[in-house]
C-alpha cells in the first residue's frame, strides 16, 4: 500500500486552526530535517514555549499553548525548493521586527498547514484519482512578519490553493469583511458553511427564488383554469350534482275530522255525479245518496231534461258508473229522486237538522261545477229563510220554485245543483239549488260564475218531500185556499178580487175561508214574521206540512186583524 510513496515521519497537524479561535505553533524541533532549504528558519519573536494551563479541560496536558503575543503564521518555503517530505517549522512574528529576506507574493495566498507529503487533496497537488479541490478566494494574508493590530480578531484560515497556470489575482481586502472558515475534514462546498455579519448575496438564492415565483404563477394559471371551467359547468348545468330540495315526510293523512278536509273524506264517497240527456237536451249536475236501496236527492232541473224516456248517468266517486231511473219529481220544490240498481256498498249520506242552523255557521259545498267532479268549497251560512223563486224558463209558472232558502257564501256554480251543503259533522243540512250571478251581458241562456250568492234548499224541507217521492212519486204542497193578487206592488200580499177564469179568489171551504179570510185583504204576517210580496207568503206556506197550523196578521179597511188558520194540501207537479 506504499508503494511509490515517501516513507518518512507524515507532518504534523498542530498548527490546524480551530474555528473562532487562533492558530496554535507547533512544538519547536531542535533537529530539522536533512536536505530542508527552510529548515533554517528559526523563531523571530524569541518568546518562550507555552506550557500547559491547567484551566482549559479541553486542552491536552502535553500539547502547548500559543504565546500570549501575536499569533503564530505559518510560512513555507516555496513548492519548488522545498522537498515532499519536509516539514515546515513555524515562525513567530514579532510585533516590531520585519521578517528578513524578499517579499512573499502577496497576489497567492499561503496555507496556514504543513504541505502533504503524500499530495492529497484538498492539501496537497490534486491527485490523478480525485478531481481538484474547491477554490475559494479569501482575503490575502498579510506580510511575513506584518503584526495583527491590536482589538481585532485574526483572519480565519482558509482553504488550500490549487496551483494555476492562469491565477486570478485575489481581490484587495475590503473593511469589515470576514475570513471563510474552512474545515479540511467536512466535504468540499462551494457555499461557505458559516459567515457572521452581514449575509452573502449569491445567485443560488435568486435562482431559487425565480424557480418559486415561476411555480406560484404556474400553479394560479392551473387553479384558474380548473375553477373557470368548474364555474361553467355549474352555470350551464344548474349544479355538479343533481338539485334536491327539502321536503316534509309523509304523513298518515289523518285530519281533524271538523277540518274541510275530514269533512270532505267522509261527504266525498256518498256523492254522485249526474248526466243527463233526452229530448235534445242535455245537462250535468250533482246529488247524493239516501239510502242503501240506490235513492239519490237532486234537483228537478237537473233531471228534467231526461222527461219520460231520456237517458241518466250515475258516476260515483270513485269512477264507478250505472244507469239511473227516475222515481218522482216536484218543480214546486224544484227536488227529484232518482234510482239507480245493481250497485253495492253504498253509503248513504247522514242528515241533519237544518232548524238547528245559525247564521255564521261553518259548511261545504261538494259538487260537480263545470262537470269537474268531487270539487269541495267551503264558506259559511250567511242568512236563514231567504225567500226565493226559480226557473220559470217555460213562461206559464208551472216550473218556478218557492224555495225559503238557506244563503251561502261557499261558492257554488252550474253543476252545482242537487249536491250537499253539509255541516261540521259531515251531515246534509242544504240541497245547493240556486246562485245569483252578477249581470254579465251575455245575452239569453249565459252561464255566470259564483259571487258568493248561493241558495240551497233546507234538508227539513227536502227531507219530507224525498219522503213523498220516493213513497208515492209525488209531493204535496201546504195550501191556505186563496189567489193572490201578483201584480200588487204595496208592503204586503194581497188577496185577489178574483180567481183564475174568474172564480172566486177565497175557495169555499178550503182553510181561508174557514178562518175568515176575504178578498182584498193584505196579508202582512206569518206566525210574526213579516211578509212583503206574494211570493214570500207561498215561500213561507211551503216551507210548513199540510196541516200545520198558522197564524195569519192581515189588514182590512185599515185595521189590522189576526187569524189562525190549517193548512190544506194540494197535489204538486
Amino acid at each position: 500500500m506504499d508503494d511509490g510513496k515517501p516513507m518518512g515521519a507524515k507532518a504534523k497537524w498542530w498548527s490546524r486552526p480551530r474555528p473562532g479561535g487562533t492558530a496554535y505553533p507547533a512544538p519547536q524541533d531542535s533537529s530539522p530535517a536533512p536536505g530542508d532549504a527552510a529548515a533554517s528558519a528559526e523563531t523571530r519573536s524569541g518568546a518562550p514555549v507555552p506550557h500547559h494551563r491547567p484551566d482549559d479541560p479541553h486542552h491536552p496536558a502535553d500539547a502547548p499553548y500559543p504565546p500570549s503575543g501575536p499569533p503564530a503564521v505559518m510560512i513555507p518555503p516555496p513548492m519548488s525548493a522545498q522537498s515532499p517530505s519536509a516539514p515546515l517549522e513555524p515562525a513567530v512574528a514579532g510585533p516590531s521586527e520585519p521578517l528578513a529576506g524578499p517579499p512573499r507574493d502577496q497576489g497567492r495566498p499561503q496555507p496556514l498547514h504543513e504541505p502533504d507529503s503524500y499530495s492529497t487533496p484538498p492539501y496537497g497537488r490534486p491527485g490523478p484519482w480525485a478531481p481538484a479541490p474547491p477554490v475559494q478566494r479569501p482575503s490575502p494574508t498579510p506580510a511575513h512578519g506584518t503584526s495583527t493590530p491590536q482589538g481585532t480578531e485574526p483572519p480565519a484560515p482558509y482553504s488550500a490553493q490549487v496551483p494555476s497556470a492562469d491565477p486570478q489575482p485575489a481581490s484587495p481586502p475590503q473593511p469589515g469583511s470576514v475570513q471563510f472558515h474552512y474545515d479540511p475534514w467536512s466535504t468540499p462546498s462551494l457555499a461557505p458553511l458559516t459567515q457572521p455579519g452581514e449575509p452573502v448575496k449569491g445567485r443560488g438564492k435568486g435562482r431559487r427564488t425565480g424557480a418559486l415565483l415561476t411555480g406560484a404563477v404556474l400553479l394560479a394559471l392551473v387553479a384558474g383554469g380548473i375553477g373557470g371551467g368548474i364555474g361553467a359547468y355549474v352555470e350551464r348545468n344548474g349544479g355538479i350534482t343533481q338539485i334536491e330540495l327539502d321536503q316534509a315526510p309523509p304523513d298518515d293523512g289523518d285530519r281533524a275530522p271538523s277540518s274541510v278536509a275530514g269533512i270532505a273524506a267522509r261527504a266525498l264517497p256518498s256523492v254522485v255525479t249526474l248526466h243527463v240527456s233526452g229530448g235534445g237536451e242535455q245537462g250535468t249536475g250533482t246529488g247524493f245518496v239516501l239510502d242503501r236501496q240506490g235513492h239519490i236527492l237532486t234537483n228537478n232541473h237537473v233531471v228534467d231534461p231526461a222527461g219520460a224516456s231520456g237517458a241518466i248517468s250515475v258516476t260515483f266517486s270513485g269512477g264507478e258508473t250505472a244507469s239511473a231511473t227516475l222515481v218522482g219529481k216536484d218543480s214546486g220544490y224544484d227536488l227529484a229522486v232518482v234510482k239507480v240498481s245493481g250497485v253495492s256498498g253504498l253509503t248513504p249520506l247522514p242528515l241533519g237538522n237544518s232548524d238547528n242552523v245559525r247564521v255564521g255557521d261553518p259548511v261545504v259545498a261538494i259538487g260537480a261545477p263545470f262537470d269537474l267532479q268531487n270539487t269541495v268549497t267551503s264558506g259559511i251560512i250567511s242568512a236563514k229563510e231567504r225567500p226565493i223563486t226559480a226557473g220559470g224558463e217555460k213562461g206559464d209558472g208551472s216550473d218556478v220554485s218557492y224555495v225559503d232558502a238557506l244563503q251561502t257564501d261557499a261558492p257554488i256554480n252550474p253543476g252545482n245543483s242537487g249536491g250537499p251543503l253539509v255541516d261540521t259533522q259531515a251531515r246534509v243540512i242544504g240541497i245547493n239549488s240556486a246562485i245569483r250571478a252578477a249581470d254579465t251581458g251575455g245575452g239569453e241562456g249565459s252561464q255566470s260564475g259564483s259571487i258568493g250568492l248561493g241558495f240551497a234548499i233546507p234538508i227539513n224541507q227536502g227531507k219530507r218531500v224525498a219522503e213523498e217521492l220516493i213513497n208515492t212519486g209525488k209531493a204535496t204542497h201546504p195550501v191556505i185556499g186563496v189567489s193572490l193578487d201578483m201584480k200588487y206592488t204595496g208592503d204586503g200580499a194581497r188577496v185577489g178580487d178574483k180567481g183564475k177564469d174568474d172564480s172566486p179568489s177565497v175557495t169555499p171551504g178550503g182553510p181561508s175561508a174557514k178562518a175568515g179570510v176575504k178578498p182584498g185583504d193584505v196579508i202582512t204576517k206569518v206566525d210574526g214574521q213579516r211578509v212583503h210580496s206574494g211570493e214570500e207568503l207561498i215561500v213561507k206556506i211551503r216551507s210548513h206540512r199540510p196541516g200545520d197550523t198558522l197564524e195569519l196578521t192581515l189588514t182590512r179597511a185599515g185595521k189590522e186583524r189576526s187569524l189562525t188558520l190549517t193548512l190544506g194540501s194540494a197535489g204538486g207537479t
